[in-house]
């Protein structure tokens, strides 16, 4: 009903602003101000405007600490990225001399980011934002309808913003350090194989976590794992998978790594791979299941914070599941 009335607006006002600008139709007095005056446009107008800006306002009053916790959690996830990266594979650093077999410091720094994953699921904050700190991740749950559209949008901004300004914090701790090869940023960028490898490898592991993470949170005994099972997925991925496509599952990740250094090498692979392989889990969930049900946006949802999601928990309590 709200759609067919702000259709029924559009034509008097675009036959208010034609008659404006139409002199044969003015008789003395400017159309539109006696179409003002005789259907209250004015008013008419600013309920029109109230009700396409009321979404995003209302989103920004209600949830904008959510919105800054998501920012915060990809900020953290990239200042412990650059951090260990640094350490890790800079040419300069004793840790690097000391270990230079790059399956080793793949797998510490596997280990490192995973242990940072879960750290950032669990913590106050990523129990009450859900930890998504991944736009392909936000925009799937969107995507099964648990997540408001606004609380996307603004999601995907947060999460932008955050890993940009996470890495600028450790480019301003550790300057030339961390811009300098092969740290680079720790940008992710197609490794020799080319962009084809790459593109299917960031399909396969995005789809990987995202099936995970679908499965473990609508399977009661295995929905307080969540955050485990993600955390161990990346510490795998970083070991096994970075040198094909540097292990990214996340645009906003690998923007956020880009931005400093102006390295957009490949740049699409990391937006089409994720999303499409997180979508394609949406798929392969439903047809393994046999059900569209997905009860939340959340990776952990069992906690005392407050839950902005369609959520499905309380209905199935109240039911008595």
């Amino acid at each position: 009903m709200a759609r067919s009335a702000d259709m029924a607006d559009v034509p008097a006002l675009l036959d208010a602003m034609v008659g404006w600008l139409d002199p044969a139709r003015d008789g003395g007095e400017r159309t539109i101000f006696r179409w003002q005056a005789r259907t209250g446009a004015s008013s008419m107008l600013a309920a029109w405007i109230d009700r396409w800006t009321a979404g995003p306002g209302g989103a920004l009053r209600r949830h904008w600490p959510e919105y800054l916790m998501e920012a915060a959690g990809l900020g953290a996830f990239m200042i412990s990225a650059g951090l260990f990266g640094t350490l890790l594979f800079h040419p300069a650093s004793p840790v690097a001399q000391a270990l230079p077999d790059p399956f080793v410091q793949r797998l510490l720094m596997g280990l490192i980011m995973g242990l940072t994953a879960i750290g950032i699921i669990y913590s106050p904050w990523g129990q009450q934002s859900g930890a998504h700190i991944n736009p392909a991740v936000t925009l799937t749950f969107w995507r099964l309808g648990k997540v408001r559209t606004w609380d996307a949008i603004f999601y995907v901004i947060a999460q932008f913003i955050g890993g940009a300004l996470g890495v600028l914090l450790v480019l301003v701790l550790l300057g030339a350090a961390f811009a300098d090869p092969p740290v680079q940023y720790v940008a992710t960028v197609p490794g020799p194989d080319g962009t084809l490898v790459a593109l299917l490898a960031e399909a396969i592991i995005s789809c990987g976590l995202m099936l995970t993470i679908l499965f473990a949170t609508n399977t009661p005994r295995l929905m307080r794992l969540t955050g485990v099972f993600a955390g161990c997925l990346v510490a795998l991925y970083i070991t096994l998978e970075a040198p094909l496509s540097g292990m990214s599952m996340n645009p906003a990740r690998t923007v956020a790594s880009g931005l400093p250094g102006n390295l957009w090498q490949g740049l699409w692979i990391y937006f089409v791979g994720p999303i499409a392989g997180m979508l394609l889990a949406v798929e392969a969930y439903r047809r393994l299941r046999g059900t569209p049900e997905v009860l939340c946006a959340k990776l952990h949802h069992h906690n005392s914070r407050r839950c902005i999601f369609r959520c499905g928990h309380a209905a199935r309590a109240s039911h008595g599941d």
